[in-house]
């Protein structure tokens, strides 16, 4: 297998960067300036301040004084977006996208001839540059896994190939950090455990993995080995279509969480009709003032399409939740599971997964 991972260097901001010439070297944070504001991308001159993704736009601020917020323009995005994948379907048919600016693309067998991985990579470097403005950074393994870890590897503009006769050592000296589906938590619970590194993961046997981790536990023992048999998908079936609003204030009083309540309904049935999706299961997910998060769900018989049909179930979700002692910071609302209706024929009411839409699906 020959998988490339393309990843965009600082995409939101090397947009802004790239239509705006005087933000070119500057600090920039993408996002929404406001109380409640989130940084989408930051520029790199912004990151070595300490500024990131997902980080607070007013921590960012305190990090870097002279940071410049930019409003985002995803529509602008998009169009670079459809140029990147013009390319990639000049060498293969077989992509799967990640994000806007992410795609894995098996070349395996290519429609250049190309015979390797890491030529037609710079290739593809190459024309995003020329056509684009922009730079790319590519890693070219033979699992997605690797591939991941090659494209970060040497950011900004970089290309790293990982060969299967070195994928062991590699991974040896990978810090698990660095491995997909380890995150902040699970981290620090390795990290307790005496795991620091890809040898330490591997020296683990399943078993004490899977008794700590769950089904992720296999996933840690193949990926320290080097075993990822993932293929590249480039059609799949959307699960669910979902929307979320942060609040500038955080909100309580009973009239304030049903307004949002119905404007947040609304904007999930526009989304249902774009994506033509078609679900039975409803589920609620309210954010509080201290962070804490919790989820509610209902399965109905049927399929949730309109207002009239998805704002009742809302409200009764919303009445399991104490909100008059415990502001809301942020409310969300989902649609998912495609399948058939449950096998009594009625609801059936269930505490439910969250899943957010990919970035991808933002409109």
């Amino acid at each position: 297998m020959k998988i490339i991972h393309v990843d965009m260097d600082q995409f939101f901001a090397a947009v802004e960067q790239r239509d705006n010439p005087e933000l070119k070297g500057k600090p920039i944070a993408v996002g929404h300036d406001a109380e409640r504001g989130v940084v989408s991308t930051a520029s790199y001159e912004a990151r070595r301040f300490g500024v990131h993704s997902a980080q607070s736009i007013q921590v960012a601020k305190r990090l870097c004084p002279q940071l410049i917020i930019v409003e985002p323009h995803f529509q602008r995005y998009k169009e670079v977006s459809a140029q990147l994948h013009e390319i990639f379907h000049d060498y293969t048919d077989l992509i799967e996208p990640i994000s806007l600016d992410e795609a894995f693309l098996d070349v395996t067998e290519n429609k250049r001839g190309i015979e390797l991985g890491v030529d037609i990579a710079r290739e593809i470097k190459q024309r995003i540059r020329e056509t684009t403005g922009l730079t790319a950074s590519a890693g070219v393994s033979y699992c997605k896994f690797l591939a991941k870890i090659a494209s970060d590897w040497r950011k900004p503009d970089g290309l790293t190939v990982i060969h299967p006769d070195r994928a062991l050592d590699f991974i040896a000296q990978l810090k698990v950090e660095k491995i997909w589906g380890v995150g902040q938590k699970t981290a620090e619970k390795m990290h307790r455990m005496g795991i620091f590194t890809g040898l330490d993961l591997r020296n683990m046997s399943l078993t004490r993995l899977t008794q700590e981790f769950g089904k992720m536990g296999q996933v840690f023992y193949d990926f320290s080995r080097g075993i990822d048999n993932r293929p590249v998908i480039s059609e799949w079936e959307r699960k669910s279509v979902s929307c979320e609003q942060t609040f500038e204030s955080d909100i309580s009083e009973n009239s304030a969480v049903i307004i949002n309540l119905y404007h947040t309904v609304l904007e999930l049935v526009r989304r249902i009709e774009k994506n033509d999706f078609e679900g039975r299961t409803l589920t609620l997910k309210v954010k509080f003032q201290d962070f804490q998060q919790i989820t509610r769900s209902i399965t109905v018989d049927h399929i949730l399409r309109t207002k009239d049909e998805i704002l009742p179930l809302a409200k009764q979700l919303m009445k399991s939740v104490e909100y008059h002692s415990h502001p809301i910071r942020l409310m969300g609302l989902g649609v998912s599971n495609p399948g058939s209706p449950p096998p009594n024929g009625g609801q059936a009411s269930r505490q439910g997964a969250w899943v957010e839409l990919e970035l991808k699906f933002l409109d």
